[in-house]
């Protein structure tokens, strides 16, 4: 079942991503879909909980409270639905499609001339750490929350989670400058690997969070495309340390 829920006291992402986090640790709940700029909140559950459990399970500064459901002319409620929920995979996930196209076309046009399968992927993984650790520096604060929510060393070490955007940075440049690649390439095969463990076991669970791939500026959700992304940056930083191109 869904249920609307209005959520007072939410400021930033960080704060979203502390609702959504508190939300999911409880057992029954599967989805929590919320809009920061609306106050409200829609949330997937087994069976219904009541609202002071709900309550309970966030930090005392935020509120929740059932928003009232809408009905039919006839007297039947209409069933809850949100934006979010009803766009497909490919709509929700588009920007970050847009983003690994440029970023690949970027890469195509710097060596179609001079073509070299090596320098195609250094400098795809160096643009791939830039762009996507921008993103991430929007919001030093609420992505260390997001992050932590799907990542196993974030979990246990939040400090990771903290400098995390400013290691994809120093990766990127090192990509890019050509500066001691091995260590990149070793580097890249440990946090993606690590990162890809945590995305593959909530892929598993079933339940619906948001990924903090592109920070918390873009509202993209947990699916396959993200494993899918870390695992191309895995197989060309395998390719590179073994030589094959």
């Amino acid at each position: 079942m869904k249920v609307k829920v209005a959520i007072l006291g939410m400021t930033c992402g960080g704060c979203k991503a502390t609702v959504e986090k508190a939300l999911l640790s409880l057992e029954s709940i599967s989805k929590v879909e919320i809009d920061l700029e609306k106050e409200e909140g829609i949330i997937h559950m087994a069976h219904l909980i009541e609202i002071e459990a709900l309550q309970n399970a966030v930090p005392s500064k935020f509120s929740i409270s059932l928003k009232p459901v809408a009905k039919t002319p006839t007297g039947d409620p209409i069933e809850i639905t949100d934006n979010i929920s009803e766009k497909t995979k490919v709509q929700q996930l588009k920007p970050l499609f847009l983003i690994l196209l440029y970023i690949l076309v970027a890469s195509v046009l710097m060596h179609f001339k001079n073509w070299s399968w090596s320098e195609f992927m250094l400098d795809f993984m160096g643009l791939f750490y830039i762009v996507f650790s921008f993103f991430k520096m929007l919001d030093l604060k609420g992505f260390p929350e997001s992050f932590q929510m799907y990542d196993p060393l974030a979990k246990r070490v939040p400090v990771y989670a903290r400098v995390y955007p400013f290691l994809e940075t120093a990766l990127g440049l090192l990509f890019l400058m050509r500066v001691e690649l091995q260590i990149a390439l070793i580097l890249t095969l440990i946090i993606l690997g690590i990162t890809t463990i945590g995305v593959t076991k909530t892929l598993l669970s079933k339940k619906s969070i948001r990924c903090a791939c592109l920070g918390t500026a873009l509202k993209l959700p947990m699916s396959e495309a993200t494993f899918i992304e870390n695992a191309i940056m895995i197989v060309m930083a395998l390719a590179m340390l073994l030589g094959v191109f």
